[in-house]
């Protein structure tokens, strides 16, 4: 999940665009905002000595910058581990590194604490790259040899030293295990210094990550670090139905967030009367099924029967009261709140109707026909011209006939008529 540690071996995830400065908690794990960048130290006040360095994944640790350097959140640096030394991201500084060495590690000493090198070169930062690409290779080579030997362990991640010279290996397992053997065969593979740590179920997870039921990354992955323990009375105080399946996460243990709420509900269930008293009346002896505690309701079912019957807290009270008196009522359902809600609204527009658009569709259907009729109809004037333009050629073809008819013979004059005359 980290952008150290990814397949590609460039130091970005597959898809991301970002270069490795999102913010979503995918490429730095566990990262901590520094509140307090932009505010200038008192005069005469020096700077705080201690820095915290980020390795692979979430491990974490302070080192003294006796130097000293120039630091900011997110410098390489090179530091002194024993023997040898490694390459780190530097995320917290300053007076907010102060505030994590006292919540992390009150009983720190700064004297005795390793140093920072140097900040580092691109030499360094290429032999890192390098040790990071082997891990892999290493891990699947070092479960072979694991499984050969028959040994009951899960080697899940390796993290090498980026002076290449030791890699520690956590592993999982469910009882003790003698690895000797698995150490020289290891040594003699890999050419390597080795160190094995066992982890449990929950630092598996939160050193690969994952994405949970909830569609986010794993809370132990990218902010979670108290790892406390949950119990299945955390899932029954939530009224929660008691479903392995659905109650563990990816670790295999009860997910984490079953705590987060379990406050708000201890505080509210206190305003309840408790669940194992029994009501007694006159039909028959009722017990306590579940209780809702956003609606405020205890659900009880008489025995034999499978109907519930909800119940407001204060009427249980009651009831547990006159029991108590020697009292019995007749009946659950007469202690039964009905509450008849109207509605809000009101039905201006006719928006329940199931007909409501099919008068919107007959007038668009009636004016489209109408423009139809129009279009296709000549207007009056239109019909008048169009009459007139059709009378008229017939007219002139009248008029012509009639002067072919009349026409004056211009040869008349010169021939004799019967008399003789010219």
């Amino acid at each position: 999940m980290g952008c150290s540690s990814c397949s590609s071996g460039g130091g970005i995830p597959g898809g991301c665009r970002n270069n490795g400065t999102c913010s979503s908690g995918g490429c730095n794990k566990l990262e901590v905002y520094d509140w307090l960048a932009n505010i200038a130290l008192p005069a005469g006040q020096t700077p705080y000595d201690l820095v915290e360095v980020r390795f692979k994944n979430s491990r974490k640790a302070f080192y003294r910058n006796a130097k000293p350097l120039t630091l900011q959140v997110g410098d390489v640096v090179v530091v002194e581990v024993g023997p040898g030394t490694d390459v780190g991201v530097v995320s917290v500084v300053g007076e907010l590194a102060r505030i994590q060495v006292a919540k992390k590690a009150p009983s720190l000493k700064p004297l005795e604490t390793k140093k920072i090198i140097r900040i580092a070169a691109q030499e360094d930062i290429d032999k890192w790259i390098k040790a990071r690409s082997l891990e892999k290779e290493v891990m699947y080579k070092s479960r072979t040899l694991a499984v050969n030997l028959g040994l009951e362990m899960k080697i899940s991640d390796v993290e090498y030293q980026a002076d290449l010279s030791k890699a520690t290996f956590y592993y999982t397992a469910e009882g003790r295990v003698d690895f000797r053997q698995l150490i020289k065969d290891m040594a003699d593979e890999f050419k390597i210094r080795v160190e094995m740590r066992q982890i449990g179920s929950r630092q598996e997870a939160s050193r690969l990550g994952g994405i949970g039921s909830c569609g986010r990354e794993l809370c132990c992955s990218t902010w979670l670090t108290d790892f406390r323990s949950v119990s299945t009375s955390a899932a029954r105080y939530q009224q929660l139905s008691l479903n392995p399946q659905k109650l563990a996460g990816q670790c295999g243990k009860l997910k984490c967030c079953l705590n987060y709420e379990l406050d708000m509900y201890l505080d509210a269930i206190k305003s309840f009367p408790k669940g194992d008293t029994r009501l007694q009346t006159e039909k028959g002896s009722a017990y306590h099924v579940k209780t809702d505690v956003f609606k405020r309701q205890m659900w009880y079912a008489y025995e034999g029967e499978m109907g519930l019957i909800a119940l407001d807290p204060a009427r249980v009270r009651e009831i547990i009261q006159l029991n108590k008196e020697g009292k019995k009522p007749k009946e659950l359902l007469e202690y039964v709140e009905v509450v008849v809600k109207e509605p809000d609204y009101s039905n201006v527009v006719g928006q329940d109707s199931l007909n409501r658009f099919e008068h919107a569709f007959k007038t668009k259907k009636k004016k489209s026909v109408k423009r139809q009729q129009q279009n296709q109809s000549p207007r009056p004037q239109q019909a008048q011209d169009s009459t007139a333009k059709a009378e008229k050629p017939q007219q002139q073809q009248g008029e012509r006939k009639f002067n072919k008819r009349r026409k004056p013979n211009r040869n008349r004059g010169n021939q004799p008529n019967k008399e003789g005359n010219a």
